[in-house]
């Protein structure tokens, strides 16, 4: 697939494939609709081998291109919260049905996505929240399938890391209990 096919690949065309997936989160972050920095959570050595493996584009290509001060300060982000991504990496690959280069891939962008600001279906430039279940169901089934209350995702990730080992508070005993219930449980559009 060429760069500039990446770009112009419409929304809606995005299937359950890594691949799919992968082109449609690369354009949108290029797009600059999603947090992610410019290599999407991967380190530069890592993000040249997808690319060349996933599209056979020549990895000077992307990386020749500049990256604009919001992906050096998105990039500076992660750094910084480096700990946080890798607890998000680690939960994510053990809700996996099987760990494999595509899921570990994902799980890098997700976590990644994770440190943005906004809902994560638009942290990683999807279309919906319907997008990200299918992206979370195709590549982390485990986990997703936890989600039985329909927590917005990013919350759901935390309180798992909170039920795991006490690392993030949570605010209250239960959800139900909770003054910001609808932060959590609410329309996401």
């Amino acid at each position: 697939m060429s760069a500039a096919a990446l770009h112009q690949r419409p929304v809606a065309t995005a299937a359950a494939s890594g691949e799919d997936w992968l082109a449609l989160i690369l354009a949108a972050q290029r797009d600059g609709r999603t947090c992610l920095p410019f290599h999407l959570g991967l380190d530069e050595s890592a993000f040249a081998r997808l690319l060349e493996a996933r599209y056979g584009l020549g990895a000077a290509h992307w990386l020749a291109q500049p990256a604009a001060e919001r992906d050096a300060l998105r990039q500076e982000l992660l750094a910084l919260r480096r700990d946080e991504w890798l607890e998000l990496r680690a939960l994510l690959l053990a809700g996996c049905a099987a760990i494999d280069p595509q899921a570990e891939v994902m799980a890098s962008i997700v976590a990644a996505a994770c440190l943005g600001g906004d809902h994560l279906w638009r942290d990683l430039g999807l279309a919906s929240r319907a997008q990200l279940h299918e992206l979370l169901h195709a590549h982390f089934p485990v986990l997703a399938a936890r989600n039985v209350n329909h927590m917005r995702w990013k919350k759901f990730f935390y309180k798992q890391l909170c039920e795991q080992d006490g690392g993030y508070v949570c605010r209250s005993p239960s959800c139900e209990q909770c003054p910001t219930y609808h932060d959590c449980f609410g329309d996401e559009s």
